[in-house]
């Protein structure tokens, strides 16, 4: 069969690692690419998808299969474009159900799609417990982007003396580091309800960014993407 899409799911399962920030990073990036995409939100109080690039993204409740079960069928139906699922905390064990009663890794292969997970870290050790619990649980059935978040943390040592991401490059997953950038202008991003877009582009009137506040986030931009570049999204 010919090929449909790949759909990415951006996790971490623990709460203030950045997923969210890297879901944004992420659909910006397929937008200044101009490559197609279809956001999923399941955080359904806070979703960043949905706040920040309303006009790509839905609801979707990780709680119900039927939910679910429309991510994949969104990326057969639509051939061609991406598919963002931006994973709120604690949900992975209703992914991973879901996942596996549906095969959905399976269907994926028969489909010719391409599962990626984003797996968000900090610099903390619950973040290379939560990476060795899903290297355990899903082998090689998915393509892994192990992503050092630096606005959360700039020490990875836990990660690299753990093994376990040694042991994931062998699965054959990409490193990607996003660099620091100044809390007050990710606070004033968020304030603003602003797409990075915007963030770049508009002026300080109704992002509250100045000229060297929006110079930061274009570099800090430029840098994430040479690493997404790497991927192949």
């Amino acid at each position: 069969m010919a090929s449909t899409t790949n759909i990415h799911l951006i996790g971490g399962e623990k709460g203030g690692v950045g997923k969210s920030l890297m879901a944004r990073v992420l659909a910006q990036y397929l937008i200044d690419r101009q490559l197609p995409f279809l956001g999923f939100d399941t955080d359904r109080s806070h979703g960043a998808l949905m706040r920040f690039y309303p006009a790509y993204a839905s609801a979707v409740a990780v709680d119900k299969v039927e939910s679910l079960d429309a991510i994949v069928e969104a990326a057969v139906d639509q051939p061609g474009r991406r598919i963002l699922v931006d994973l709120a905390a604690q949900t992975h064990d209703s992914l991973a159900t879901w996942m596996e009663d549906a095969g959905v890794i399976g269907l994926a292969d028969e489909l010719g799609m391409k599962l990626y997970y984003w797996h968000v870290m900090d610099s903390g050790k619950d973040s290379v417990d939560l990476l060795r619990r899903l290297l355990d649980r899903f082998g090689t059935g998915l393509a892994y982007v192990l992503v050092r978040n630096q606005v959360r943390g700039s020490d990875f040592s836990s990660l690299e003396q753990s093994g376990e991401q040694a042991r994931a490059i062998g699965m054959g997953a990409h490193v990607v580091s996003v660099k620091r950038l100044n809390e007050h202008v990710i606070q004033k991003i968020d304030a603003a309800s602003s797409s990075f877009w915007q963030a770049t582009t508009t002026e300080r009137d109704s992002t509250g960014l100045g000229l060297m506040d929006r110079q930061r986030v274009k570099m800090w931009l430029r840098d994430v993407y040479r690493e997404i570049d790497d991927v192949g999204v």
